[in-house]
């Protein structure tokens, strides 16, 4: 079946790095457009990034363009999101997602903080 599994969240000081993974099974990542979506606290699912099939285009959030940065790595079957130069307002529970969002991951959670 369809399992989406993420990690690599945890606590950044503001300006640091996280590279988060999500690992798929049960489809081919590169079948499929993937992205990444957000939850802060309290407030909605934001889309963050986008990748799509075949030509592997990307698109992001304005909020995030220039800092994150996603991608797949086929052999691995593994969606990733670079995030550098992180702000305390990018803390908020990421979740990976196939297309339009019927699969989802359980998520891993961003801290920012100083």
């Amino acid at each position: 079946q369809v399992q989406l599994v993420e990690s690599g969240g945890g606590l950044a000081r503001p300006g640091e790095s996280l590279r988060l993974s999500c690992a798929a099974s049960g489809f081919t990542v590169k079948d499929y457009p993937m992205s990444w979506v957000r939850q802060r606290p309290g407030k909605g699912v934001e889309w963050v990034a986008g990748i799509q099939r075949g030509d592997d285009q990307t698109t992001y959030v304005s909020s995030v363009k220039g800092r994150f940065t996603i991608s797949r790595d086929n052999t691995k079957n593994t969606l990733y999101l670079q995030m550098n130069d992180l702000k305390p307002e990018d803390s908020a529970v990421y979740y990976c997602q196939r297309g339009a969002g019927v699969y989802r991951g359980r998520g891993t959670q961003v801290t920012v903080s100083s």
